[in-house]
């Protein structure tokens, strides 16, 4: 079996985000493993960040997103902006659309590292926010896209509406995506070795 293909795709202003990247490298690599560290495309003009004292960018190599499909694990790394994603990681998913339809990205492992101004401020949005990039129609994309009837279930998984009063039982249809759900899931649990 050979190792995983790992990515840590950062985005770094201030150079918070670059320093943690090179320690989860370097953890990475203690492991026995090993890792690339990208970065995602800047998208302020450099007068921009001249005001914002931000310093020089590290010379990792920008990321895009036809790099993400070469790699079978990622952390990513993500600098909080009021809460949020900075626009920058938003710019990124932005052009991503195609692989989230052909779920490209999904059963794919990911974590993920932060950087906060405070203790106040939120760094789990982000994260939270973070499960819709690596979701996608891979395994029900034909089933969840099928105007002829009205069903429940999403990118993130299968589900059913029950209506108010509970009466209504899943369609066949929400019941296939389930089984394509559970067979899609195994077949990513069953490649990983559990103590």
């Amino acid at each position: 079996m050979s190792s995983p293909r790992v990515a840590i795709i950062i985005y770094s202003m201030y150079g918070h985000i670059a320093k943690l990247a090179m320690a989860e490298k370097a953890g990475i690599e203690k492991a026995g493993g090993k890792a690339d560290i990208l970065q995602v495309p800047e998208t302020l003009a450099k007068e921009v960040l001249d005001k914002m004292n931000a310093p020089a960018k590290s010379d990792f190599p920008i990321a895009t997103p036809d790099d993400l499909p070469n790699y079978d694990a990622y952390l990513f790394g993500v600098p909080t902006r009021y809460g949020n994603f900075p626009a920058q990681w938003k710019a990124f998913w932005d052009a991503t659309g195609q692989l989230w339809v052909a779920g490209s990205l999904a059963g794919k492992y990911a974590g993920m590292f932060v950087s906060t101004a405070s203790l106040g401020a939120c760094p789990h949005s982000p994260i939270t926010g973070l499960s819709s990039f690596l979701s996608g129609y891979a395994h029900a994309f034909d089933l969840q896209n099928n105007l002829e009837e009205v069903h429940g279930g999403s990118p993130w998984g299968a589900g059913t509406i029950a209506g108010g009063t509970g009466a209504r039982q899943p369609s066949e249809l929400e019941l296939e995506c389930a089984k394509r759900q559970g067979t899609a899931f195994w077949n990513i649990v069953s490649k990983v070795k559990f103590d």
